[in-house]
């Protein structure tokens, strides 16, 4: 196995962890925020979607005047950094859309990166990060960072009163 194919196995693993967690969410959960968190789900995959995107597709390639297809400017921005999640449903998109963008970046990425050459996996990103400093690493950091929110997601299904998963 290769590095690219690596980091495509890491990513893939950890969505089919996260996608688990949130299909098992209630809908009418999505945008509640628990007292003792900061968060919702709704943030949550919006932001993994948002960070997917900037990690395993734009930092490798740039981005694509094709890419407002499936991510919006305006869903980059409201999960972006520096965004918080606020407890008004009314300023996110519909869960549906939030799901639907989660899985079309997803989809992108698996379509994209086989295709990606080996030799340009050593290169610095097409945007820097304070946290790694090759396009390996990016990918690397997709997974890593899907997975730390998937532990946040975990957390809010309990505080929302559901059963571990384990």
């Amino acid at each position: 196995m290769n590095s690219l194919e690596l980091a495509l196995h890491q990513i893939e693993s950890v969505r089919r962890y996260a996608t688990g967690l949130v299909e098992s969410i209630d809908h009418a959960d999505w945008y509640h925020m628990p007292d003792e968190g900061v968060s919702h789900v709704a943030w949550q995959v919006g932001h993994l979607a948002m960070a997917q995107y900037r990690l395993a597709l734009v930092r490798l390639r740039g981005e694509l005047a094709e890419d407002r297809s499936f991510i919006s400017s305006e869903f980059l921005r409201i999960f972006g950094k520096g965004s918080s999640p606020v407890p008004q449903p009314e300023v996110y998109p519909s869960r549906d859309e939030i799901v639907s963008v989660f899985h079309h970046v997803h989809r992108r990425v698996l379509e994209e990166l086989p295709q990606f050459p080996l030799s340009r996996l050593t290169e610095p990103p097409e945007e820097p990060h304070a946290l790694f400093n090759t396009k390996l690493d990016s990918l690397l950091w997709s997974a890593q960072h899907e997975m730390l929110h998937a532990g946040q997601i975990g957390l809010l299904r309990r505080l929302l009163g559901a059963q571990p998963r384990w």
